[in-house]
C-alpha cells in the first residue's frame, strides 16, 4: 500500500495529560497504533463544527469511532439521568452524532468501538441502558460471534477474547442493524448493518486492548483499513478526491 488510507478519529476531550501544561485533546495510543499497524494513517479530528462535518470528512478515506465518556440520555429519548452517568460532553456527543450519521448515509467505511457503537445505535434509532448492574468494567470475557457474520469473517473465529470497558450497553436495537455477537450474560457485544451502503462494524469491546498481541482483534483493524483503500480507490475512479 503506497499511500496509506486516511482514518479520521475524533479526538477525546481530557482535562490534562503528561507534559502539557492545559486541557488536551487525545486519543488512545493502542488505537492510533492499531489502525498504523493495518496500513492506515490516523488523523486525529478536533471535535467542533458539526455542521460541517461532511466537508471535513470529504478528504477521509474511513472512520473509527472511538469509546470515550456517556453519550447524554435526551439523544435517544431518555426520561431521567442515571447517577451513575459520567463524562458526558455536549460537544463530543454533537460532534460524534454528526460524523456517525454522515459516514453511515455517505457510506464511508467505519468501525465503531464501545462508545462509538452505541452513538450509531442512537443515530439509527436505538437507545442505550443507562447503567448495567454488572457492568463490564476491567472485564476480559468470551465472545461469540454468529456464524457467517462479517465479525465471525475478518476475526477469523466464532469465539474471541474480548476486553471490555463499559457500564452502558444497548437497550433497544435499532432496526437497522443486527446484533452478531453476544456475551454469556446476553449483553450485545456486536452490530453490522446488513443493508449498509459501506463497509460497517459495531463491537462494544476494545479490540485495541489486545490487538498488538491477538491477531483476531487486529483483524478488525486491518479490515477497516483495507475497505477505506477500496473506497478512496473508487473515489478516484470517479474523480471525486
Amino acid at each position: 500500500m503506497s499511500v496509506r488510507p486516511l482514518i479520521a478519529l475524533p479526538a477525546r476531550f481530557s482535562a490534562g495529560a503528561s507534559a502539557l501544561r492545559y486541557a488536551a485533546e487525545v486519543a488512545a495510543r493502542t488505537l492510533v497504533e492499531a489502525v498504523w499497524r493495518g496500513g492506515g494513517e490516523p488523523f486525529i479530528m478536533h471535535p467542533a463544527d458539526p455542521e460541517r462535518v461532511a466537508e471535513r470528512l470529504a478528504r477521509c478515506d474511513g472512520v473509527l469511532l472511538p469509546g470515550g465518556g456517556d453519550l447524554h440520555p435526551r439523544h435517544y429519548g431518555a426520561a431521567g439521568e442515571h447517577e451513575a452517568l459520567y463524562d458526558v460532553d455536549e460537544e463530543q456527543d454533537a460532534f460524534d452524532l454528526a460524523v456517525a450519521g454522515h459516514a453511515l448515509v455517505a457510506g464511508l467505511p467505519m468501525l465503531a468501538i464501545c462508545r462509538g457503537l452505541q452513538i450509531v445505535n442512537v443515530v439509527l434509532g436505538g437507545t442505550l441502558r443507562q447503567h448495567m448492574e454488572n457492568g463490564h468494567r476491567h472485564v476480559v470475557h468470551r465472545v461469540a460471534a454468529k456464524p457467517g457474520s462479517l465479525l465471525a469473517k475478518t476475526a477469523g473465529a466464532y469465539e474471541l477474547t474480548s476486553s471490555c470497558y463499559h457500564h452502558q450497553d444497548i437497550e433497544k436495537l435499532a432496526d437497522d442493524l443486527a446484533v452478531t455477537a453476544r456475551a454469556a450474560d446476553g449483553t450485545i457485544e456486536a452490530a453490522e448493518l446488513p443493508d449498509a451502503t459501506g463497509w460497517f462494524l459495531g463491537v462494544q469491546w476494545h479490540p485495541e486492548d489486545t490487538a498488538a498481541n491477538d491477531p483476531a482483534q487486529q483483524a478488525l483493524f486491518n479490515a477497516l483499513v483495507r475497505a477505506s483503500a477500496r473506497a478512496d480507490a473508487r473515489s478516484h475512479e470517479l474523480g471525486v478526491a
